[in-house]
């Protein structure tokens, strides 16, 4: 059984304005410096994906989720839903 505390809110969005990048913010490691900036950036985009990563999995998921990101910048196209959770299989909790 898996915890709240043992988990690591994201979501991946992509800016509505600017250069339409992708980007990732890891919720729950946001500190008072930067959460409020890293919050309004993400609700400001467009959601292509949320979820949890299980913390003993989430340095290897962080490191797909970068890669997918990555790969969608490069393309300029959002990946489905299931894809991404495809592509991140046993790090999601």
């Amino acid at each position: 059984m898996t915890f709240e505390s043992d988990k690591t809110m994201f979501e991946i969005y992509r800016e509505k304005e600017f250069n339409r990048k992708f980007k990732v913010v890891f919720y729950t490691e946001l500190n008072e410096h930067n959460k409020e900036a890293e919050i309004n950036h993400a609700l400001n985009g467009e959601t292509i994906f949320d979820g949890f990563l299980k913390d003993s999995l989430k340095e290897k998921g962080k490191t797909k989720i970068r890669e997918l990101i990555k790969e969608m910048n490069t393309s300029g196209v959002a990946y489905e839903r299931d894809y991404i959770s495809k592509m991140l299989g046993e790090c999601l909790a």
